[in-house]
């Protein structure tokens, strides 16, 4: 029976205050799935992180007969520059391996690089191509004493360090994910008051049906129970659509992202993560509702 009457009063208040619903479900719909993504945003860049701090690497290009590099000065690396280049970078602290690699195998890499640009590859010869050491750091994080030990070496055209090649990248991954947190903050402060508003709205458009629920000595949390459980039932609606834009950003966003810049699957976000990111959001939201309705019922039915 008070069961019964708990889902009217539940039913009633939502009939009520329909557009006022209606903007709570937009409200936390809109702010978990902006949370949802800046949490998915962080998994994805800290997956993409492990995969490439893996693969970072320095190059040194090597100085060869058509090079314009001014460090070359218009001469080729001697064989025996090359091996002591080799023997140095080596000895080098930081370095857990070293790798050459000749003209024929940079021009591979180059056409496996650039198979969609068929006109540049058609251009370019082996003979284009520089040959380079490639070194493998014992810390990807700490490549600026490799760099510096080998910029300046005799034979050597120039330097490059993939850290700082994707480290903007990263950065920027990285303050879109604090943007869209900071959005998805905001959404839930205004969607918290406006579940506030919908449910004070409610009690007062009920004032007479909870004065008589006093008089007959209904508890506290029997009158609280059909406005927390609207607040409820909207953050769980909400949550649901949250769901459904987070599922759509996974297979549209994410997925065309990791194959764009990592072109593998071995970084991408599982199912199990947006599973995991949704029930976060999901619970938020309700639990965010709840609080809301509870403290605002709090304030204006006193009993």
């Amino acid at each position: 029976m008070r069961a019964n009457f708990i889902f009217s009063e539940v039913w009633i208040g939502l009939r009520r205050n329909l557009t006022m619903t209606i903007a709570v479900i937009i409200t936390v719909a809109v702010g978990m799935a902006m949370l949802g993504v800046g949490l998915m945003i962080n998994a994805q860049v800290g997956m993409m992180k492990g995969y490439w701090d893996d693969k970072v690497e320095v190059s040194v290009f090597l100085c060869g007969k058509t090079s314009a590099m001014p460090a070359c000065k218009g001469k080729a690396i001697t064989p025996a520059q090359t091996k002591a280049l080799e023997t140095h970078i080596k000895g080098t602290q930081g370095v857990e391996a070293v790798y050459f690699e000749n003209q024929a195998t940079a021009y591979a890499n180059f056409q496996k690089s650039f198979t969609t640009n068929k006109a540049l590859v058609d251009t370019a010869k082996v003979g284009d191509m520089p040959e380079s050491f490639r070194i493998k750091l014992v810390d990807p994080d700490n490549y600026q004493p490799v760099v510096q030990a080998v910029s300046g070496q005799p034979g050597v055209a120039s330097v490059m360090d993939h850290k700082q090649l994707i480290g903007k990248f990263f950065g920027m991954l990285d303050k879109l994910s604090v943007a869209a947190l900071s959005v998805a903050i905001t959404l839930v402060l205004a969607a918290a008051l406006l579940i506030g508003n919908t449910v004070r709205l409610s009690a007062f458009n009920r004032r007479r049906e909870t004065g008589i629920m006093r008089l007959v000595g209904a508890s506290n949390l029997y009158i609280q129970l059909p406005f927390v459980m609207e607040g409820t039932i909207a953050g769980l609606i909400g949550g649901v659509f949250a769901a459904v834009i987070l599922i759509v950003a996974k297979v549209f966003l994410f997925e065309e992202i990791v194959q764009y810049f990592v072109g593998t699957t071995t970084a991408q976000l599982g199912w199990n993560d947006v599973a995991q990111t949704i029930t976060i959001t999901m619970g938020i939201g309700v639990i965010i509702c709840v609080l809301a309705s509870f403290l605002t019922l709090r304030r204006y039915l006193r009993v």
